[in-house]
Formats: C-alpha cells, sequence, structure tokens
C-alpha cells in the first residue's frame, strides 16, 4: 500500500513541475505533513513503516514547495499570498491540532483512524480541485489510479487484520470517490481529446 502511494506523490510532483500548478490542495497537503511528522517522529512505528512514512514525508515537502510557489497566481484574483500563506499555517497548525486530538481520543497511537479519514478527505479535495479547475492541471489518470490502487490494499490488508467497522464504511466511502475521481478524469480527456 506504501508504494503506491509513493507513486502517487512522485506522479503528483512531476505532473505538478509539468504543469507549473500545484497537484495537491492545501488541506490534504498539511493533513498529510502534519500526520507524516507525529508518526515518523512522535509516535514511530515499525521501523519498516518509519522508512514509508519518511519517504512520504520528504514526497510531501515537494509538494508543498509547489503549492507555496505555484497557489499564489492561481489566487491572486481573490487572496494576496500573505493571506495565503498566513491560511496555509493556520491550516497546518490546526491539522496538527486534530490530528493529536483525534489520537488521544481514539486511542489511536499507530494513526490509522486519522491516516483512514484523511485519505477520505483527499478524495474529496482532488475532486473539488478537478471540478474547480475543469482542466487536468496537476492532476492525471496515473495519479487517480495509483490512488485508489493505494487505497485499496490499505482497505484490503486493515480489513483482514484490524477489522473495525468504522474503518470498514471509511475505506468504502473513499473507494467510491476515487473511483469517481478517476470516471472524472477519464471524461475530461475524452472532452480534451475531442476538440
Amino acid at each position: 500500500m506504501g508504494l503506491f502511494w509513493i507513486i502517487t506523490y512522485i506522479l503528483v510532483i512531476y505532473k505538478g513541475w509539468q504543469d507549473k500548478k500545484y497537484g495537491m490542495p492545501m488541506a490534504a497537503i498539511c493533513a498529510n505533513i502534519s500526520w507524516e511528522f507525529i508518526f515518523a517522529f512522535i509516535y514511530p512505528q515499525n521501523d519498516l513503516q518509519r522508512y514509508i512514512t519518511l519517504i512520504w514525508l520528504v514526497l510531501d515537502i515537494f509538494i508543498l514547495m509547489q503549492f507555496l510557489r505555484y497557489a499564489p497566481s492561481e489566487y491572486r484574483r481573490i487572496l494576496t499570498k500573505k493571506i495565503l500563506y498566513g491560511s496555509f499555517l493556520v491550516t497546518l497548525l490546526f491539522s496538527m491540532l486534530m490530528i493529536f486530538g483525534i489520537v488521544y481520543e481514539f486511542q489511536d497511537f499507530e494513526g490509522k483512524y486519522t491516516a483512514f479519514f484523511q485519505n477520505f478527505m483527499m478524495s474529496g479535495l482532488f475532486i473539488a480541485l478537478l471540478l474547480q479547475r475543469g482542466n487536468l492541471a496537476g492532476q492525471s489518470m496515473g495519479i487517480a489510479v495509483c490512488k485508489m490502487v493505494g487505497t485499496l490494499f490499505a482497505a484490503v490488508g486493515f480489513y483482514l487484520y484490524f477489522r473495525t467497522p468504522l474503518i470498514t464504511i471509511i475505506s468504502m466511502a473513499t473507494l467510491f470517490y476515487d473511483g469517481l475521481y478517476i470516471l472524472l478524469i477519464y471524461r475530461l480527456k475524452r472532452k480534451q481529446l475531442a476538440k
């Protein structure tokens, strides 16, 4: 599962540089960086998971750099750079606090609930970004498929070994929205080719 999300992040970075657009929404970046920092340094898991989490963190730092570089031009009509960067910092802070809150509320020191909730949130945010732009800038079929395969592996793994009703429901919802994201990209791609 970690491998497909690593590939997803690499594809987001590649497509972002190619299109000169950020490929991951701000709330998703903030949640990811917060989760990865917390579970790499504060509540590290086994060595393998810690290395995977560190790889995700490094890749997300590149994704963050793209957001900070390309987002101001996309939002310049409604937000100044100062307000955009300020809202980023506030979102990062609240993401960190919410993850800590969920960790303590659910006694989830492995981060499984926050990870599955974040993945669900990301699926919706990727769709929103696609619909907001109305084009494939910063996004691709490869990103969508790898994200869904990563979700599928995580969902099946948790269903087989740590079955919980909440994670099962979140996984089903995430897979639904990942499938919708793939369908929307496919339709946009066909529309572009028809022109």
